[in-house]
């Protein structure tokens, strides 16, 4: 059994931020334990100019100023971009993640302008449809709370990014019902990545962080990790 985990940096997906944690942070959070959930930084040139590696400079940094055990947690883009600082880790934890290379190739077509705009043409009644397990007051809160988002970062996300099998502990969970990430596919990259995998009893690709399941899911994963 390894060292007990006393740090987790949680890196949210595109257009979310830090709120996406809050139940995680919730659950996580103790004396013993400390939570970071940072929100990522356009790069100074703007949205339409932030890469891949842009927001991949910001989780390094912020992953190696906490104290270790430490453990590195993300969700959609945020779980590539944990994945791609999973040397610098001591666990290694995937929430529906866009998935690096090779495994890309099988995530469904899409187009990005250079600044997608979730925040600008948010609405509620879509953002009920993209969470359908999560309650009004909840659905309500990201309506108000999703950002723009670089299409750059993005794009390269989709293009395939290559990374080294992680050499840390690596546990990857999965939605029942996924339209931006295939659940069969985060499950190979367990597999092929000799990493467990949880199915969470969610039915939306942010479900596991802001479903009505949420504090179970975390749950869970700090039962892992805790599991050492």
């Amino acid at each position: 059994m390894g060292e007990t985990i006393r740090s987790v940096l949680m890196v949210h997906g595109g257009g979310g931020g830090g709120w996406e944690w809050a139940v995680w942070r919730g659950v996580f959070e103790t004396p013993q334990l400390r939570v970071e959930t940072p929100d990522l930084q356009p790069a100074p040139g703007g949205l339409a100019l932030t890469g891949f590696d842009d927001y991949l400079a910001q989780v390094r940094a912020g992953l190696e100023r906490l104290p270790r055990p430490r453990a590195v947690v993300g969700a959609s883009l945020g779980g590539l971009l944990a994945a791609a600082c999973a040397d610098a880790a001591d666990a290694l934890v995937m929430v529906n993640p866009l998935p690096p290379a090779p495994w890309h190739a099988q995530l469904p077509g899409r187009d990005w302008p250079d600044v997608v705009p979730w925040q600008r043409d948010a609405r509620l009644t879509g953002t009920r449809r993209a969470l359908p397990d999560a309650d009004e007051a909840t659905a309500l809160f990201a309506f108000r709370n999703w950002r723009d988002e670089s299409g750059l970062a993005m794009r390269e996300a989709y293009a395939g990014i290559e990374l080294e099998r992680p050499e840390c502990r690596l546990l990857c969970i999965a939605s029942m019902v996924d339209d931006d990430v295939p659940p069969a596919l985060t499950a190979a990259l367990a597999r092929d990545w000799g990493g467990s995998l949880l199915q969470a009893q969610a039915v939306s690709h942010v479900g596991p962080l802001l479903g009505r399941g949420a504090a179970g899911c975390a749950a869970q994963a700090l039962a892992w990790l805790s599991a050492g």
